[in-house]
C-alpha cells in the first residue's frame, strides 16, 4: 500500500470519527472557559506568591552572608 493510499485511508477514518464527537454548546464550552481561566489565575497567584518567599528566603541568607 502506498502512502497516497495510507493518507487517504487515515483521513476517511479522521472524517468519520468527528462526525461522531459531540460538540460542546455554548453555555458548556463558557463554563469550562471560566474554569480555565480561574485555574490559570490561582495558579499565577500560587506562584507568585512562592516566589515572593523564596525571594525572602534569599534576601535574609544574603543578609546573614
Amino acid at each position: 500500500m502506498n502512502v497516497f493510499a495510507k493518507t487517504k485511508e487515515y483521513l476517511a477514518g479522521v472524517g468519520a470519527e468527528s462526525k461522531r464527537v459531540t460538540w460542546p454548546g455554548k453555555t458548556e464550552l463558557w463554563e469550562s472557559t471560566l474554569v480555565v481561566i480561574s485555574f490559570i489565575f490561582i495558579l499565577a497567584v500560587t506562584t507568585l506568591v512562592c516566589d515572593k518567599v523564596i525571594e525572602g528566603f534569599i534576601k535574609l541568607v544574603h543578609m546573614g552572608a
